[in-house]
């Protein structure tokens, strides 16, 4: 698996919720993402953000994409993305990216999504699996 195009897609993906409308995701309480409460910065200001998800159904690309805020909560900042499995089993995840905004050492709000990149019609349009949001405390390396 070519894993620069892979998180090329997870970027674009991250991007596209921004701009287009969510196919709606049937409400499943066995769908989850979780965030851990502690995310890293890299000397070379690199974050890594980390959970677990579990997913099911999908019959497209799907993928786990985070993002945060800090100084300005109205500003999100993308941090990678990482190919999900939804096999129904818990997975691990682990993104990483050096957001264009310098963050410091101290609380940020993370959000983190398992999204489908579904087919529908004409373009891929984004199905949501399971969506968290929480604070985090983000540590230097």
């Amino acid at each position: 698996m070519f894993v620069r195009p892979a998180l090329g897609l997870a970027t674009g993906a991250a991007l596209l919720l921004l701009t287009a409308p969510a196919v709606p995701a049937a409400a499943d309480p066995y769908e989850t993402v979780t965030v851990d409460p502690t995310g890293t910065i890299a000397a070379d200001g690199t974050v890594t953000l980390s959970g677990t998800y579990r997913c099911l159904g999908n019959t497209d690309p799907a993928f786990v994409s985070s993002s945060l805020s800090q100084a300005k909560p109205d500003v999100r900042q993308g941090i990678g993305g990482t190919v999900a499995v939804c096999d129904g089993q818990e997975h691990r995840w682990q993104n990483s990216g050096k957001p264009s905004d310098a963050l410091d050492a101290g609380t940020a709000s993370v959000e983190a999504a398992v999204m489908e990149l579904r087919l529908v019609g004409g373009p891929r349009l984004p199905r949501f699996h399971a969506v968290q949001r929480q604070d985090v405390t983000l540590t230097r390396d």
